[in-house]
């Protein structure tokens, strides 16, 4: 059985290893860290010891998933460099790392799998963006991919020259939903309600919303005046969302991200 071995187990890595072991297997999973600390505890957490450095790693692992921040990405390039094969699949998970930049660090045959998961992937309602060649790969590979991604969540297939508006869609937007819940918590809480009401109040509001998206296929628009009544609470509260800019300023956050994500490997 090809193993799957993970080169950083963070934020963003250790739900994506999580998934891979429900995906795969415990047997079938490794990892490593940069502290000690963090391997003792994903160790305490999995039952998963972590390899001796990451180039013993690449020696036992078919899959090796890069979940570490772009500016590391040089540190990695340097020590791998010539031990990465066209046998070997890397997986990534950093913004802004083109599938051009991994060929030219590793090599120009080197098999890439470029991903934008998000954090809800540690509850198994991850959203994540992958591009890759299928040509290059096996249809076991393929699948293999699929069903690593489909561990934590939804995926879909994009063209690469898109994954930076990924960025904005799907890998930061949850930081912006927080901040949503966490602001209509505070303001709810101003008029009395328990803060740990608020939130479940809230949060299953977000969450029933969006699934609503979803599962109707109805225009969010749509959905949005179906809650308007003519002279209602909702259409003031939307009238006052409009008046302080509140489209503009996700539309803003996302150039903002998108600006950052194409600057990351400059």
């Amino acid at each position: 059985m090809d193993k799957i071995g993970f080169i950083g187990v963070g934020n963003m890595g250790y739900p994506m290893f999580l998934g891979a072991i429900k995906a795969f297997g415990k047997e079938r999973v490794t990892f490593t860290s940069a502290t000690s600390k963090k391997s003792d505890w994903v160790k305490e957490q999995t039952g998963i010891t972590c390899a001796i450095n990451n180039s013993e790693l690449v020696k036992e692992c078919k899959y090796v998933v890069l979940a570490v921040k772009p500016q590391y990405f040089n540190d990695i390039y340097k020590e791998l460099v010539g031990k990465i094969t066209n046998e070997h699949i890397l997986i990534s998970l950093a913004a802004g790392i083109s599938i051009e930049d991994m060929k030219h660090g590793f090599g120009a045959d080197t098999r890439v799998v470029r991903s934008m998961p998000n954090t809800p992937a540690l509850v198994g309602e991850g959203m994540t963006c992958i591009s890759f060649s299928e040509d290059e790969f096996q249809d076991v590979e393929v699948s293999e991919i699929k069903e690593f991604f489909a561990s934590v969540g939804k995926y879909e297939i994009i063209n690469e020259n898109l994954m930076n508006a990924a960025v904005c869609a799907n890998g930061s937007s949850p930081a912006f939903v927080y901040m949503f819940v966490e602001a209509l918590a505070d303001s709810v809480v101003k008029y009395g309600i328990p803060r740990d009401k608020a939130y479940t109040l809230v949060a299953q509001t977000v969450l029933g919303a969006t699934k609503m998206v979803l599962e109707t296929g109805e225009h969010p628009g749509k959905l949005k005046d179906n809650v308007c009544s003519p002279g209602g609470t909702t259409i003031a509260g939307v009238a006052a969302l409009e008046e302080y800019g509140f489209r503009n300023a996700i539309i803003k956050a996302a150039d903002a991200c998108y600006e950052k994500a194409t600057s990351l490997k400059k």
